[in-house]
């Protein structure tokens, strides 16, 4: 069998095996976001790997290694399918120069984990770059059964990223870089060694848990490829950097990858043809992919015991009460109240097999008693009147818990904390003796006016002082969609309250500014 014969036949293993599991790793796709799109893009970068080694003729090592890792590089999609491309241009360095017959796989391996950790800026442990090391590291003690030895060794890499990071365990999912990663070598190996390597790794089905995520702080993954002469990957690299975050420039002088996750695809792309032709862009909404993922987990994970419905209101605060296990969201809130038939559907949707629901408002209190009445599977409502109260409620909550012991929590830590809102006066009006007149902020604690006046800063000071008349450890807020700047309040209670611990989240939510509760 010719180099490239034998080449081409560890390529399609490799991707067969990948394909086989793209789907579950889209899902497990949690870090650096959650994309769910880490299956698929290491999928369509080792397709065009593949792509390319069949259009070839015969060729000799080197033109295969450099036909291949080119391939890989205008071909990568996202942050993954670019890290793939520099782990193959590692190896094809080592395996395109020799000559042997039986080539040095120690060094292949260790010259593609290098490679993976220099394109990286800012390496995270817990990643595709910690599952390349492993391998390179099993290799180099080179086994005697070298190859299903290689892959238990990825496998237990695979494993020990939940350990690595925070994000990975309280979803309680694996790097779903490293995972696809692993499957390429597994497929790889059984080619070689003739023999199928079953995973170690736990392969439980996902569950809602692992819908624990936010937004991205930017919106658009910007990937192309720029061809030219004497292209400056560091220097590109240095401008795009003001531009977004999880930066790839991957290349040679005559073709770069970029990678690049922005608001600004336009500003990226226009930096590229500064310096040369670009091609194969690919820009996706990171915020749609994320809920479509959340969606597709909601619908295939397990039934647990106890599932929440929440009525959320505001973007940020939708990914607060699914990062602490909510199973589904309703929108609405003040103004926007949900009826009883869009609560019963919500109810019908999640996964438990007993449901607590959370109106999160005074006025959704009602149709949510009603849509328990009504819903085909055991229901009751946690009388929840805010989003604060809400997520304390949620902070309470144990899926594997029955319906009444998490009523009975939930309930316990709603009314253990004390909320309050800074909203804006839609009409002049004296309310429990504070006068305001529209378009003055009006401060409330538990639904009841406290402050009112045109200051922000001296509404919502006088609400945190109220909610801090009796000893609290812990002070959150929660910022609208029109985000007031907290620069001077978060000073003054500083000041005031130097032991506090205060915790700023965006909730996106309309009407109020300002979000509180202190426990």
């Amino acid at each position: 069998m010719s180099d490239l014969d034998r080449v081409r036949e560890l390529a399609r293993a490799g991707l067969a095996s990948l394909e086989a599991h793209r789907r579950r790793i889209d899902d497990l796709n949690v870090f650096p976001v959650p994309d769910g799109d880490t299956g698929t893009n290491l999928t369509l970068t080792c397709r065009a790997v593949v792509d390319e080694l069949d259009e070839l003729n015969d060729a000799d090592r080197a033109t295969i290694a450099r036909r291949a890792t080119r391939a890989a590089l205008l071909g990568a999609r996202g942050n993954s399918g670019v890290i793939f491309s520099q782990v193959l241009r590692g190896a094809a360095d080592v395996l395109g120069a020799g000559t042997e017959a039986e080539p040095d796989v120690a060094r292949a391996f260790r010259s593609a984990s290098d490679a993976a950790y220099r394109a990286v800026r800012a390496p995270v442990e817990g990643t595709m770059l910690s599952a390349i090391r492993a391998l390179a590291e099993a290799a180099e003690d080179r086994p005697d059964d070298l190859w299903p030895e290689l892959v238990r060794a990825g496998d237990a890499a695979v494993a020990r990223t939940q350990e690595q990071l925070d994000v990975l365990r309280d979803a309680g999912v694996v790097d779903a870089g490293a995972a696809g990663l692993v499957e390429i070598v597994r497929g790889i190996a059984a080619a070689i060694s003739g023999e199928e390597i079953p995973s170690t790794v736990d392969e439980e089905p996902l569950t809602v848990a692992a819908i624990h995520e936010e937004l991205s702080r930017y919106r658009y993954c910007t990937t192309f490829a720029i061809e030219g002469e004497g292209l400056d990957a560091d220097r590109l690299e240095a401008e795009l950097g003001r531009l977004g975050d999880s930066l790839l420039v991957v290349g040679d002088p005559s073709a770069l990858k970029v990678h690049v996750h922005t608001d600004d695809p336009g500003a990226a792309l226009s930096l590229g043809t500064a310096v040369g032709v670009i091609e194969r862009i690919e820009i996706a909404n990171m915020h749609e992919q994320t809920q479509a993922r959340a969606e597709r987990l909601r619908e295939t994970a397990v039934t647990t015991s106890t599932a929440v419905v929440a009525v959320v209101a505001g973007d940020g605060n939708r990914a607060l009460f699914e990062s602490l296990g909510a199973a589904q969201i309703v929108p609405g809130g003040q103004t926007m109240n949900p009826s009883t038939g869009d609560l019963a559907a919500a109810i019908s949707a999640a996964p438990g097999r007993e449901i607590v629901l959370l109106p999160n408002n005074s006025n959704v209190v009602l149709a949510a008693e009603q849509a328990a009445q009504v819903a085909l599977k055991p229901t009751k409502v946690v009388r929840t009147e805010s989003i604060p109260a809400g997520l304390a409620a949620m902070l309470a909550f144990d899926p594997e818990r029955s319906l009444d012991d998490n009523v009975a929590e939930m309930q316990s830590a709603a009314a253990a904390v004390a909320t309050g809102e800074v909203a804006v006066a839609s009409r002049d009006a004296q309310l429990n003796g504070v006068a305001v007149r529209i378009g003055d902020f009006l401060g409330l604690v538990d639904d009841r006016p406290v402050a009112g006046g045109p200051r922000f800063d001296d509404v919502a000071s006088a609400v945190v002082e109220r909610l801090l008349v009796e000893p609290r450890g812990v002070l959150t807020l929660l910022t609208g969609d029109e985000e007031p700047e907290l620069g001077a309040l978060l000073e003054t209670i500083r000041a005031r309250h130097p032991q506090l611990e205060i915790d700023v989240q965006r909730g996106g939510q309309p009407h109020y500014p300002l979000l509180l509760s202190a426990e």
